[in-house]
């Protein structure tokens, strides 16, 4: 009795029709977080989504284990101490990016307790990418910013550390697609109407032979 009760709940199991979730897996997250130069006014990015973000922080692994990292959080009321001191989109200077109306409000300015070496910039990459991966999972965006007046911005923030990077965060208004490309061909992103493309060489032409 036992053995054919099994028996025929695994046929019913098998027979089932298989629903899957949609999850938010990482190749989608990679394909979201693209390099955001332009994002909604109307939003304003909170205290707890910045936090949310930096936490992952403390999941990343880091070169000896030394954690030298660390992070300014700014929302909108000091938002223009950040704006003036950054540059972005360098490729495209006559656009002057971000258009005005269109200027994050938030951003994470990553610090380090010791002097920059490539094991700090190692855990800066790591600890910057996946923020960002953070961020769009929560319906955020961002871009990586190392065009800034460091000793600038450091003075207008009060900042302890020299700073490394500027994550702008925010909701994105842009429309960003990506362009596969060979290997020798031009890779400076541009504009077409609306549209923001960005040139990535194809998977065959990454792999040495």
């Amino acid at each position: 009795m036992a053995d054919n009760y099994l028996e025929k709940k695994m046929e019913d199991y098998q027979r089932a029709p298989v629903t899957r979730k949609r999850t938010a897996s990482l190749r989608r997250l990679l394909h979201a977080n693209r390099s955001y130069r332009g994002y909604d006014s109307g939003f304003q990015v909170r205290e707890d989504q910045l936090r949310r973000i930096v936490e992952v922080a403390t999941l990343c692994p880091s070169a000896r284990n030394q954690q030298v990292l660390r992070f300014r959080l700014v929302l909108a009321d000091e938002a223009d101490k950040v704006l003036r001191h950054i540059r972005l989109g360098g490729a495209l200077p006559e656009l002057h990016l971000p258009l005005p109306g269109t200027e994050p409000n938030a951003f994470v300015v990553i610090c380090s307790t010791v002097e920059e070496s490539k094991y700090v910039d190692i855990d800066l990459g790591i600890v910057a990418q996946s923020m960002l991966l953070q961020a769009v999972e929560i319906g955020l965006g961002g871009i990586c910013i190392g065009a800034f007046d460091h000793k600038e911005l450091s003075e207008e923030l009060g900042l302890r550390y020299e700073p490394l990077l500027v994550l702008a965060i925010g909701r994105p208004a842009e429309h960003i697609v990506l362009r596969e490309v060979a290997e020798g061909e031009n890779l400076n992103y541009y504009r077409e109407g609306d549209t923001h493309y960005v040139p990535k060489i194809n998977v065959n032409d990454l792999i040495l032979k």
